[in-house]
This record gives C-alpha cells, structure tokens and sequence, in this order.
C-alpha cells in the first residue's frame, strides 16, 4: 500500500534527521598488509577490535565507523578491474556486524558496493550483515564511500556531516558526507 512506482508514500528517507557525530576510519587495508583487501575477508569482531587497537582508536556509542579496504580503486585506480569490483568484495563479516551493534554505533560504511563481505561467509546467509544492522538495531550503512583520502593522511578519528537529499519516498541515494579533522 506505501511502495509505489515514484517511491515510499510512508518511511522515505525525507524522514531521517542529518547524521552527525564522531567518525572513526579503520584502515583495513594496512591491518592485513593488503591494498585492496583481498575479496572475499570477513572483518570480524576480533579483525576490529585489533584494527582499532593497532590504530589507537576506540569505538564508541554513536560512531560512524568507516573501513577503507581500497576497494574503490578497482574502479578508477591504476589497477582498474571494474568487473571484480562489482562481483566480490571484502567486508563487514557476521561477527563483526553483532560487534558493532553490541557497541550501539550510529552508522557503519565502507569504500565497496556492499558493506560486507561477498561472498557470504556461510551459503544462503548473503547479506545477513544488512539484517543485523538495519532492521534489527537500526543502524545506518552507507556504501562507496570514499575513504581514501582519510586512509592517505592517517586518519582514524573525525566529525562525520551527513545531510542527505530531501527526496519523497527514497530507500536509498548518492550522499555527500565530509569528515572534518
């Protein structure tokens, strides 16, 4: 009755406040030695809580935590492979996911298409990930984000500014975000 052909008459992204808060990037790439990281690698809950220890971050309540896999540079980068950039990538992985959501972050993103890794660690479960974190805790993804610059200067903590598009009855849009150090 609300999902019609020009989009949600109920529950559009119109609704949702802007996202501001603390941003955390966890450089994934330099945590396994790999750049990009190799598809198919499940960031787990002890891959981020490591990640974070050996960047000298904490997570915390209300974070927006990115990882940056180098993944995006399959699609622009001197090794451009565009066809495997849209067929597998690596990721948030089951228990990385529950991790987050135990923390009670207020977003997670990450530099693929997808957020978590595909393929799915266990067959028939894809995309288990976006449950865990969407409908069952309410926390926001955000995909292709562009991490690059923050992983080139070391970033690992920042204001994170979300202000989304006002269009009726979206699910889903191109954002803008800016990290500010």
């Amino acid at each position: 009755d609300f999902a019609k052909a020009d989009g949600l008459q109920e529950l559009g992204l119109e609704q949702l406040p802007g996202l501001v808060g603390r941003g955390v990037l966890l450089n994934m790439a330099d945590y396994y030695g790999q750049d990009p990281v190799e598809e198919g690698t499940a960031y787990t809950r002890e891959d981020i809580e490591d990640a974070a220890q050996a960047q000298g971050v904490e997570i915390r309540e209300g974070d927006v935590v990115l990882f940056h896999s180098g993944w995006l540079n399959l699609l622009d980068g001197e090794s451009a492979d565009p066809a495997r950039y849209g067929a597998v990538e690596p990721g948030v992985g089951v228990s990385g996911g529950e991790y987050l959501a135990e923390l009670g972050v207020m977003a997670v993103g990450a530099d693929t298409w997808g957020m978590e890794v595909v393929p799915a660690e266990e067959e028939g479960a894809a995309f288990r990930v976006h449950q865990i974190l969407q409908p069952e805790n309410g926390i926001y993804i955000l995909e292709n984000m562009d991490t690059r610059e923050l992983a080139a200067d070391g970033a690992t903590e920042f204001l994170f500014v979300l202000g989304q598009a006002r269009l009726r009855g979206a699910v889903q849009m191109i954002i803008n975000p800016i990290a500010i150090r």
